[in-house]
């Protein structure tokens, strides 16, 4: 059975967008445009996940949140053209799983998605690799250096801990690409190349026991230094 993913948006256009990226990845989807058909499709549709807009007609979406939180502990990840970090802590703390900012790339926001749902769905103990002041945990979705939380989009999280899980070893930009991104991704390999540039702008310096290393002519890889 697909999994629900309920889509509340008052533009008709994101709507469609939404509908038409979720539904090819295999989910199942509804659409509605105000916050009070937000909270009765809610009940109905009984979905498994939320896309929530915050400036919406009749009932906004901090308001539905709110109301949500209040029958189930479904993710919602809110979905809004403002990026003000006070509302991204106004939507967490009324209990969103996570933020997305218009405009957005479709493949960052199914990420997303998948993190979120990945994360309600994942067993008690947590999954977690460690070397040296690193750890990630895939299951938390954190990754920290000396104890230390170091913010990360989904996508480059889970591209460290498939190298890290696999240390020393170089990867073709392809090898990655299936077993970070799937074997159903349609981008190409310059997708794995930016991402790489994103974790070592974050994560450069922070250690001289390990780094993310370029294989000439290869690929990637963890390396880990005696």
């Amino acid at each position: 059975m697909a999994v629900r993913v309920l889509i509340v948006d008052d533009d008709k256009n994101i709507n469609k967008l939404l509908k038409l990226y979720l539904e090819k990845a295999g989910y199942e989807t509804e659409c509605v445009f105000d916050g009070r058909a937000a909270l009765t499709a809610f009940g109905r549709f009984e979905p498994a996940l939320v896309l929530l807009d915050i400036m919406l007609p009749n009932i906004d979406g901090w308001d539905v949140c709110a109301e949500i939180r209040k029958l189930s502990d479904v993710p919602i990840i809110m979905l809004t053209a403002r990026g003000e970090t006070v509302d991204k802590i106004r939507g967490l703390e009324l209990g969103a799983d996570d933020y997305v900012t218009k405009p957005f790339d479709s493949k960052e926001l199914l990420a997303r998605v998948k993190a979120v749902l990945r994360r309600k769905q994942a067993p008690d103990e947590d999954e977690i690799v460690r070397y040296d002041n690193l750890s990630v945990n895939i299951t938390r979705y954190e990754t920290k250096v000396n104890d230390r939380l170091i913010e990360m989009p989904p996508r480059e999280l889970e591209l460290l801990y498939y190298l890290m899980s696999n240390p020393n070893r170089a990867f073709t930009r392809d090898q990655l690409l299936d077993g970070v991104w799937g074997m159903d991704f349609e981008g190409d390999a310059r997708t794995v190349d930016v991402h790489i540039k994103r974790l070592r702008d974050k994560l450069n310096g922070l250690s001289e026991h390990w780094n993310i290393q370029t294989v000439w002519r290869v690929g990637y890889r963890f390396e880990m230094k005696a």
